[in-house]
């Protein structure tokens, strides 16, 4: 009899297949929850498992049933005491079964479906089509030191302890009782002063003798070595992790009144790409939120995201309380400093110019990088998308990046937009020298 063993891949059970085709199905409906849930979430909770609900009605497995309507079959039920072969069965009546009023009669619950974090990435991500991310212009953050971590037995020869090694070797003949070189050259110069002085019956016995044990000193030395392989031993040195930069990133957000809830829904999933990369990649980067609307202020990410407050439009307040925040917390001899800014480029025309004179003063020499995102109405894209005419705020900024390399901007008008503008501001090449 044949035995057949599978060995096809297959994650944690045997419905994989069933799953795929399930997730096909029901993409959209699925979609729809997880931006949901993520809107309604913490920023960080994006990066993890989700639990979405979806009607009952659809998430059934397809299977083959027999035709009512043709053949001819006979049916044994199990308990029946009422009817017999050729009596018909009355149809429930009807307001009974599915089609009864809510409330009267049980119902199925909602359906649960537990998507695990590539899924959720991949179906909140879908539309911005993910490549890999191979060049990155931020800097690795954790690094590793060599540090010594004792002695082993074994390793390259340039590691050899030559003092822990003689000490082993020295031990080693001593406890052996290796006979020391200066106990065979007194031998050596008692039988050559015995042999000097003339020989007499005792002398030679005497000779004899000496030379008796000078061959067994010699013996031993050699059976002993002064080094043997097991006194060897090397240096063993352990990767240590050590933060060789700190870095921090700067999250500037336009929340004013010209900012509606689709510009605020587009910097906002702009900001979770943002977050979800700097927390894959670089666990000990420090992120700041400014929001900022005539007036800018530091707070916290709830706040950042999910705060109802607005008002007029002052940009430069943002580039000050980030100017400020780096002289208390953030000196630049110590900190590579990165900063994103995403807003709608409303802005007053002599604000602009006081956002001109902060960024060529003080801001672009402290900043590894800094990226600007402008958000614009998809009927502007066509517009604006192939021509640097723009608002007072843009024109500024574009001066900005004529002058310094470690500049870019780009805009978002749809969904789609923010993964391609994502990677055209995030793979750079290395930043070039700022004057």
């Amino acid at each position: 009899m044949p035995i057949f063993i599978d060995r096809r891949l297959n994650p944690k059970d045997k419905s994989l297949g069933n799953r795929q085709r399930f997730l096909r199905r029901v993409r959209a409906e699925l979609k729809r929850n997880v931006q949901d849930e993520i809107r309604a979430g913490r920023i960080a909770d994006a990066d993890g498992q989700q639990t979405v609900s979806l009607p009952a009605k659809g998430t059934g497995e397809p299977s083959f049933r027999d035709a009512k309507d043709s053949g001819q079959r006979q049916y044994v039920m199990p308990g029946n005491q009422h009817f017999t072969p050729g009596d018909q069965v009355p149809k429930p009546s009807q307001g009974s079964g599915a089609g009864s009023a809510p409330g009267l009669q049980p119902s199925e619950d909602d359906f649960r479906f537990v998507l695990s974090r590539e899924e959720v990435l991949d179906l909140f991500f879908e539309d911005l089509e993910l490549p890999d991310l191979v060049k990155l212009n931020l800097k690795e953050i954790l690094a590793f030191k060599p540090r010594r971590a004792g002695y082993s037995v074994s390793g390259s020869p340039t590691n050899i302890s030559i003092a822990r090694t003689m000490r082993n070797s020295h031990g080693r003949r001593i406890a052996l009782r290796r006979p020391k070189r200066e106990e065979v050259e007194a031998i050596q110069q008692e039988i050559a002063s015995l042999e000097a002085d003339g020989a007499d019956i005792a002398d030679c016995r005497r000779v004899v003798a000496l030379r008796a044990e000078l061959d067994r000193l010699e013996r031993r030395r050699r059976v002993i070595a002064f080094v043997d392989p097991v006194d060897i031993r090397f240096n063993r040195f352990d990767a240590q992790p050590l933060p060789n930069t700190k870095a921090v990133m700067f999250c500037l957000m336009d929340v004013s009144g010209s900012m509606g809830e689709r510009e605020k829904d587009l910097a906002k999933r702009f900001f979770v790409l943002l977050h979800l990369f700097l927390k894959r990649r670089y666990e000990r980067t420090e992120l700041v939120f400014i929001r900022h609307t005539h007036t800018a202020q530091e707070v916290d990410e709830d706040t950042f995201f999910y705060s109802t407050q607005s008002g007029g439009t002052v940009v430069s307040t943002a580039l000050e309380e980030m100017q400020s925040i780096i002289a208390r917390r953030y000196p630049s001899r110590e900190w590579n400093i990165y900063a994103a800014q995403a807003s709608d480029g409303d802005n007053l025309s002599t604000d602009s110019q006081r956002c001109l004179s902060l960024m060529d003063s003080e801001i672009m020499r402290l900043c590894q990088y800094f990226a600007y995102v402008e958000i614009i109405d998809e009927r502007e894209s066509e517009i604006f998308g192939s021509t640097d005419n723009g608002t007072s705020l843009w024109r500024a900024y574009r001066t900005v990046r004529e002058r310094w390399p470690n500049f870019d901007m780009s805009r978002i008008a749809k969904a789609a937009d923010i993964y391609p503008v994502f990677r055209q501001l995030f793979t750079r090449q290395p930043a070039q020298p700022r004057g």
